[in-house]
């Protein structure tokens, strides 16, 4: 693994005060391993997507509400900078900065670019909804048929 820039203040403040997990090459498939929802913010250059900071402010607070609603714990995992690249072709992604969204290792949806608050929520809770996607990330055995928290 390639070193990291120093990332924004606004994206280390996931790690430092809400218990997100820096996610690498060499960690993510045991981060993916372990049971339930996470959402891996994949920022992108802070420069070229400035939006990046805005949604790494209202991740946590998506990850709250929806805790209240549904019971359901959320674990944040942030692509670090060095290895974004990779991590965006391994789940796909359409655009920069964006959410994506996994349950029990299997990918279920992204949540990309800045959205107005009531969007993010309406996207989240779908994503609540859905079964995981046909994009396998670990064994299919080990995925759920159904949606996620209740």
């Amino acid at each position: 693994m390639s070193e990291s820039p120093v990332p924004p203040p606004l994206v280390q403040r996931l790690v430092d005060e809400f218990a997100a997990s820096w996610i690498d090459l060499d960690s993510v498939d045991a981060w993916l391993a372990q049971p339930g929802e996470a959402l891996l913010l994949l920022c992108g250059d802070p420069v070229r997507y400035p939006e990046c900071l805005d949604v790494a402010v209202v991740l946590p607070e998506l990850c709250q509400v929806l805790t209240l609603r549904h019971g359901c714990h959320l674990r944040i995992g942030v692509g670090r900078r060095a290895d974004e690249e990779a991590l965006a072709e391994r789940f796909a992604l359409r655009r920069w900065p964006s959410i994506i969204w996994l349950r029990d290792g299997g990918y279920v949806t992204q949540i990309d670019g800045m959205r107005d608050w009531d969007v993010y929520l309406r996207l989240a809770e779908n994503a609540l909804q859905q079964s995981n996607a046909l994009i396998p990330l670990r064994s299919e055995a080990s995925h759920p048929a159904a949606g996620g928290c209740q």
